[in-house]
This record gives C-alpha cells, structure tokens and sequence, in this order.
C-alpha cells in the first residue's frame, strides 16, 4: 500500500480514538501493513504536523501513545469556542501530584511529611479524577496504600513518559 494512503489511515485513526494510540494499536488495527512501513509512515507524520507551525494540530508522543493536539498559540481561540472551562487544580492539589509524580511510589505518611499537612482529602480528589492511582500496598506495619500516576496524567500534561518529568534544577531556573 502506498505511503499516502498508510499516512491516511494512521490520522484517521489517532484522530478518531479517545486516548493515545500505541504503535501496537496502530500495528494490530492494520494487520495487512508491514509494521515497519507503519513506524516509518507515523514518525514521518509527526516530522511533518512540526515542520508546519502554521497548522492548528501536532502530532504528538505522548502517555505511551500518539495524539493529536492543539498547538499552544492558538490556545485564546479553542478558548472562545469551548463552552467549558478547562478543570483547574488547587495549589494543594498540584502540589500533592508533584510529590507522587516524583517520589512514586510513595505512600501518604510520606506526602505527608514532605507538605506538613494532612493529605488525605487531596488523594482522594486526585483519585476521583484520575490523575493518580493505588498501585498496591507497602509490606511493612498496616499494610499502607502506594500511590503513583496514571497514563491520563502522562496525557494531561503532555509527557511521554516520568522520565520527561522537568527536573528540580530545570522547575527552580
């Protein structure tokens, strides 16, 4: 099949799906096209929506999968159009899923101590709207709840995965 029409499909089906899709999703939904030929198609969409800052899209790597998204400039205008506001966080809140994106697994003793308050009610808001999830639970005394983030957090903020985290020297400067 010629690249054009691999090139189609693949857009059709980012633009479609509600969540990143994967290579493997991309590879199993189009079973007839050498997954080579989908890999090189795909990275060359994605060199292509960069080389155009003029469009309103990226293609973009992100929580393990690839995406469409808005480009930040034309932010104000998608703005005017959405009924809806964006969901905002509570300093609490960001502070909370800071200290998990960067400490995971961690427990709530441990948020805790790191905030010098109580976390509980925070977590629980993080939870309900999955941002963070229960990855298990500690083997030491109590059995304590580890939490740790969620692919819908890689998604919201736009990671491709923890390691694209900014670091500490990179937040201060």
């Amino acid at each position: 099949m010629e690249k054009g029409k691999i090139a189609g499909i693949i857009e059709a089906l980012v633009f479609t799906a509600g969540n990143p899709v994967s290579v493997k999703e991309l590879i199993a939904a189009m079973p007839d096209i050498p997954p080579e030929d989908i890999r090189i198609v795909l990275e060359e969409l994605v060199q292509e929506y960069q080389c155009h800052p003029d469009r309103g899209l990226n293609l973009v790597e992100v929580a393990g999968g690839y995406q469409f998204r808005t480009r930040a400039e034309f932010a104000p205008w998608v703005l005017r159009l959405n009924l809806q506001k964006p969901a905002r966080l509570s300093r609490a809140s960001l502070e909370t899923l800071a200290i998990i994106a960067y400490r995971q697994p961690v427990m709530k003793s441990e948020v805790d101590v790191i905030r010098g308050v109580e976390s509980g009610g925070v977590i629980q808001t993080l939870l309900e709207k999955n941002l963070v999830r229960i990855l298990g639970r500690k083997d030491t005394v109590g059995r304590p709840l580890i939490y740790g983030t969620t692919p819908e957090f890689l998604e919201i903020f736009g990671l491709k995965d923890l390691s694209h985290l900014p670091t500490l020297k990179e937040i201060e400067e």
